[in-house]
């Protein structure tokens, strides 16, 4: 009876857990609109929305606490409960990046974005990333998670391109120096939330072998 309430209790962390990962998704993807079809609203929502991460974020370490106080887990349960622990840390990052896109796009309503594809490219799939981390973590996916890890090298590979087009616009002076480097802080963001999503497959790893992945290399 102890361990079917202990089950539930997991499985109610794992809900919570995607609820916190969707709302990462949608901050992002509200963030990138607001950017591209210079819209307000997009960007009020995904500053809102981190607001929202905020709070989840402390609502789920308070469940962690309880099941680790109140529980007498086994060793598998307490990978599981301190990598969700580590994760709400990376997923509260996102939602911070994400509401600094939306806030940098406010200056940037009146200029087109160079090197759109790319940064539309990069955007789209760092929040795949984390999606599909978080996935990854509720189906046990020992392959999903190694996969977004590997996947990063994509999203760093576009933030390296539109780096490249950013200094070489900068050095024909063909858009203004200080917009573009609001448009290389917002691909930085970008990149960093790839970097949290792989630190979130990482922890995936850990919940599932009980071994961090950067010390297995």
């Amino acid at each position: 009876m102890v361990r079917n309430r202990f089950d539930q209790q997991l499985e109610n962390l794992n809900n919570e857990l995607v609820t916190m990962g969707a709302l990462c998704e949608d901050a992002i993807t509200s963030a990138i609109r607001a950017l591209f079809e210079k819209n307000m609203e997009m960007a009020a929502k995904a500053k809102e929305t981190e607001r929202q991460i905020d709070q989840m974020e402390k609502d789920i370490e308070s469940m962690c606490m309880r099941l680790l106080l109140q529980q007498h887990p086994v060793a598998r349960d307490l990978r599981v409960i301190s990598s969700a622990l580590k994760m709400i840390s990376d997923m509260e990052r996102i939602g911070d990046q994400a509401a600094d896109i939306a806030e940098i796009s406010k200056y940037l309503m009146e200029t087109e974005i160079p090197d759109a594809i790319h940064l539309r490219r990069m955007s789209d799939y760092a929040a795949g990333m984390v999606t599909r981390s978080i996935n990854s973590f509720v189906n046990q996916d020992l392959d999903m998670a190694r996969q977004v890890i590997l996947d990063d090298d994509e999203v760093d590979s576009d933030f390296e391109l539109i780096r490249e087009s950013l200094i070489q616009a900068v050095r024909e002076r063909t858009v203004d120096g200080e917009f573009l480097l609001d448009v290389l802080m917002i691909a930085k963001y970008i990149e960093r939330v790839g970097d949290h999503a792989t630190n979130l497959a990482e922890w995936v790893v850990y919940s599932i072998t009980g071994a961090h992945p950067e010390e297995t290399n």
